[in-house]
């Protein structure tokens, strides 16, 4: 779900970088589209990611939908990934096995090789994503530029990993989660720091030490 939906699963950042330059700013729809997302509809890649407009996953080009909204940035990262059902790929693998077996015993070899297995599945598991279309998930960005805030429409930890890792990439920033620990830290000044690394955890989970 995004931010326009009734309700959503959100993880907050903020940069680590005090200040921004203008630059980086005002290049934003050019920096976007250089890791802008790639379709693989008609590839057998099993995934693509990389960006798009904030409502519309097809619009790679920035330039229908704007990606400066006053003292905001609005984006949206999009990862496509093919998946081939297990028990479809066990079927087919079983029976290119057994062929290549057959073929095997008639010049005279009573078994395959492990090589000759993996190069099997491979094989297998290429014909068989170039059969099914990838599944998109667009998950939706909004950057607070003023306060240095970063919001991501999502919560799973692999989608956080590859946002950080295409952000820093697309905007040469950095940033760190709003967790209560983050948040803490912002709080303090440098003296009092150590006070809050050395302290312990608490525990709410009944039973648990």
């Amino acid at each position: 779900m995004g931010f326009l939906a009734g309700s959503t699963s959100l993880t907050r950042f903020r940069l680590v970088e005090d200040t921004v330059e203008p630059t980086i700013l005002a290049e934003a729809a050019e920096r976007l589209r250089r890791y802008a997302f790639r379709d693989i509809d008609n590839t057998a890649e099993e995934r693509s990611f990389g960006w798009v407009a904030f409502g519309n996953m097809l619009d790679t080009s920035f330039e229908n939908e704007p990606v400066d909204l006053g003292d905001y940035l609005v984006f949206a990262l999009r990862l496509d990934t093919r998946r081939v059902p297990a028990a479809v790929f066990k079927k087919h693998v079983t029976v290119a096995m057994g062929q290549a077996l057959a073929a095997a015993k008639a010049e005279g070899k009573k078994f395959l090789s492990k090589d000759e297995k993996l190069e099997i599945r491979e094989r297998v598991a290429l014909a068989l994503r170039a059969r099914f279309l990838p599944i998109p998930a667009v998950f939706q960005v909004v950057w607070n530029v003023r306060r240095h805030h970063v919001y991501l429409a999502s919560v799973h930890p692999k989608v956080i990993d590859l946002f950080h890792e295409m952000f820093s990439q697309t905007f040469d920033l950095h940033l760190e989660p709003m967790d209560p620990y983050f948040a803490a830290r912002a709080l303090l000044d440098a003296s009092k720091l150590s006070l809050l690394d050395d302290h312990a955890p608490t525990i709410f989970t009944p039973g648990v030490a």
